[in-house]
């Protein structure tokens, strides 16, 4: 009795720590895959280029709608909050600078996780609980050439050009909401550019790639992992959306601590 006790106690207390660790291990096992395998043949380039507009193409509009109305929400508090200290002039430098160097970037990542990452787990997760995975490997077809790394090289490849298009947005979106609390837009602009340089728009899209290999390794790790059928692609659905965009926001942590210490 004592000992069963104490064995579900520990495997209750084991349990997240197993599934970190399993988690870690196959996403670190198909990296590892994925750059061994990276220029063996076949290489999948009408994959890789359907990637590339799903993932890209495909989701400019999302973020530039998320990334405008973020940088508009954003301008309707400084404009009102710093109009009262007699600061306007800097509200398109706090706006620059928060769009390039943190908005921009993050809210292209969480976009793409939701929209993209979401998509490539369900997929993925199809393809494994109805064998298809099992398929390509009886046709000679590795599944880490053929799913793997043409979504990890549209993500990464992807991300920056939509970071860059989320930055642009989000500031035409505050300089708008701007001028109709009283910024005038010479000033606008002059603070932007005089605190916004071009180092702060390539740091924001030097996080993109990192946050695109995150969703892309967790999107496939969830999707081929699937089983239980329909439950189970649902299942990977949702995990690979809630850990893609939990781990943007820590790597987002960490490449910021690095670059502005």
């Amino acid at each position: 009795m004592v000992s069963g006790g104490v064995s579900r106690v520990l495997t209750w207390v084991g349990s997240p720590f197993l599934a970190l660790f399993t988690f870690v291990g196959e996403i670190s096992l198909i990296f590892l895959d994925s750059v061994r395998r990276l220029f063996r043949r076949p290489v999948e380039w009408k994959e890789t280029v359907d990637q590339m507009a799903f993932i890209g193409v495909s989701s400019v509009p999302i973020v530039a709608l998320t990334s405008f109305f973020a940088g508009a929400v954003l301008s309707l508090y400084l404009s009102q909050f710093l109009s009262e200290y007699g600061a306007t002039t800097f509200v398109g430098a706090t706006i620059g600078l928060t769009l390039t160097r943190e908005i921009g970037p993050v809210l292209a990542g969480l976009m793409v996780a939701a929209r993209c990452g979401s998509a490539m787990a369900a997929q993925i997760g199809t393809m494994a609980v109805t064998e298809q995975i099992d398929a390509l490997r009886m046709l000679s077809v590795h599944p880490t050439n053929y799913l793997v790394i043409p979504r990890t090289i549209a993500s990464i490849t992807m991300l920056p050009i939509l970071a860059l298009i989320g930055m642009w947005s989000g500031i035409f979106g505050g300089y708008v909401i701007g001028l109709t609390k009283g910024v005038s837009g010479g000033t606008f602009m002059n603070s932007l550019t005089q605190f916004t340089k071009p180092e702060d728009f390539i740091s924001g899209m030097e996080k993109a790639p990192f946050f695109g290999l995150v969703i892309a390794l967790v999107a496939c790790q969830q999707g081929m992992r699937t089983k239980d059928g329909a439950v189970g692609v649902g299942r990977a659905t949702t995990n690979a959306v809630v850990i893609s965009m939990v781990l943007v926001y820590v790597v987002d942590y960490v490449l910021a601590s690095v670059m502005y210490r």
